[in-house]
């Protein structure tokens, strides 16, 4: 009597065991796909490839059997290089290229930039020579000599406004100033335009009015004040109207002006509220007239056979009669 075989189960693999034939399925099948794609381009096997190996050994490399193979892969090489698809769940949103973002250094001018070779514009040159004139208009004053220092008008006092003096090229002491302020007291630039009736072109010219420079005292970021010399300031206006009565005349023509077309503007408005008025007036009463609706109400045929009808308005009860011909 025969006895039944029993099935014994294969011995675990070990690391180094397991790890092999994962290489080997994995080079089986590498060789498989090389060679499935290689027949279905070129055609029936022949044993092998064109270059004289053989089919079935792996060579390294990713190299396409034929053009066509080339130019998918080059396709599907930009398909990955691609940017991403933008995701409209994520809302709207901004793409940075950040290799092509440049270092402004938020606007402000770093220890090279002064000291490297940039070239300066014509503005910034403009301003870095009236920072010059401020600082020498500006600077300390000088050491006063009995016989050479320069005296005031007024008191011939040796201690005068250096200020003054570089830059409106006036000797006169701070005391005189505030005594005489109809000669020494400073003007701002609205002043000069509204009082003396000046130009700013003629405010500008440093040469035909000079002015002092201070800090706004409404606001920090506002340009800075121009201060004129009440003296100077007179005598240009004095020259350009013909004296302090020609001043008056014309300043006098320009207020007659100005109340003039306050009085055409104000006519004009009151015209066209009076049009407007009138146009309302009339819509009103357009509105307001009864337009008669008739309605055939009775017919009367006289001796003569003549038919005539009687129509009703049925809104305010008019009756009118016509002849029916």
């Amino acid at each position: 009597m025969s006895t039944p075989s029993t099935s014994t189960a294969p011995p675990p693999l070990t690391p180094s065991q397991a790890r092999l034939a994962a290489l080997n399925r994995l080079k089986a099948k590498n060789k498989l796909t090389s060679t499935s794609g290689a027949n279905a381009s070129a055609g029936p096997s022949t044993g092998s490839t064109r270059d004289g190996g053989h089919p079935y050994v792996h060579k390294a490399g990713n190299v396409p059997a034929t053009a066509r193979n080339m130019v998918q892969q080059q396709q599907q090489n930009k398909e990955e290089q691609a940017p991403l698809r933008r995701d409209p769940g994520l809302g709207k949103y901004f793409e940075y290229d950040l290799s092509k973002l440049h270092n402004s250094r938020g606007g402000f001018l770093t220890e090279e930039d002064k000291e490297g070779d940039r070239i300066k514009s014509i503005v910034e040159l403009a301003r870095e020579k009236e920072r010059e004139k401020r600082m020498i208009r500006e600077g300390e004053e000088p050491a006063i000599v009995i016989d050479k220092s320069p005296r005031c008008v007024e008191c011939n006092t040796l201690e005068i406004n250096h200020q003054f003096l570089k830059v409106f090229d006036i000797t006169v002491c701070k005391n005189c100033e505030k005594k005489f302020p109809e000669k020494y007291s400073l003007l701002t630039k609205t002043e000069c335009k509204e009082d003396y009736l000046l130009t700013d072109p003629e405010l500008k010219d440093e040469d035909l009015l000079p002015h002092l420079l201070r800090p706004n005292p409404h606001a920090s970021t506002y340009s800075n004040m121009m201060l004129f010399l009440r003296i100077q300031v007179e005598k240009v206006a004095w020259d350009k109207w013909g004296g302090e009565e020609g001043l008056d005349k014309e300043w006098q023509r320009r207020e007659e002006f100005k109340k003039r077309k306050r009085e055409e503007k104000f006519e004009q408005g009151l015209r066209d509220l009076r049009k407007r008025t009138r146009n309302n007036l009339y819509q009103r009463k357009q509105e307001s007239e009864h337009i008669h609706q008739f309605e055939d109400t009775d017919e009367i045929i006289d001796e003569g056979g003549d038919r005539r009808v009687i129509q009703r308005c049925f809104g305010c009860g008019a009756e009118q009669e016509i002849e029916v011909l």
